[in-house]
């Protein structure tokens, strides 16, 4: 009797992965070259962004050639731009860290489920952001405070 009752969990937990299985082998494939599509892009546009506004001088950046003293307002300018393209580059780093942290999930088996619910996340929102790791009521949960969401 042991025997019978130890069975039928893992029964009920092998049923479970295929229908959580919503993708197919290609679609996983597609997801896959989205994402790596994804994370070349911004790859380039945080090289771009470094190589446009942090690695010139305030001289290169104005093309002022003169030997004039700097201007209070223009070293304010320089610093809001340099500001705005660190906080550029730190949102470009954060997706970059939810893109590889989706293309580990590929490599475990378990992309396109929600972390929160267990359940599958919808085609279309994994097309519209492949590196999603909740589905769209749970991410609502977790933006309003109701449920914990992975930082």
């Amino acid at each position: 009797m042991a025997e019978q009752r130890k069975r039928v969990p893992k029964k009920k937990t092998a049923r479970k992965p295929p229908s959580k299985r919503h993708l197919t082998a290609a679609e996983i494939q597609h997801f896959r070259g989205l994402l790596l599509e994804k994370r070349r892009e911004i790859f380039q546009n945080v090289f771009e962004i470094e190589g446009e506004t942090l690695k010139k001088s305030r001289l290169d950046a104005s093309g002022d050639l003169s030997s004039m003293p700097i201007h209070m307002a223009d070293l304010g300018t320089d610093n809001y731009e340099q500001e705005f393209a660190l906080g550029l580059m730190d949102g470009e780093r954060r997706i970059l860290h939810e893109i590889d942290d989706a293309l580990q999930r590929i490599e475990d088996g378990v992309y396109g489920i929600c972390e929160g619910t267990g359940d599958p996340i919808p085609k279309a929102r994994l097309e519209a952001q492949p590196w999603a790791r909740y589905c769209v009521e749970y991410a609502r949960m977790v933006e309003k405070g109701l449920a914990e969401g992975i930082q």
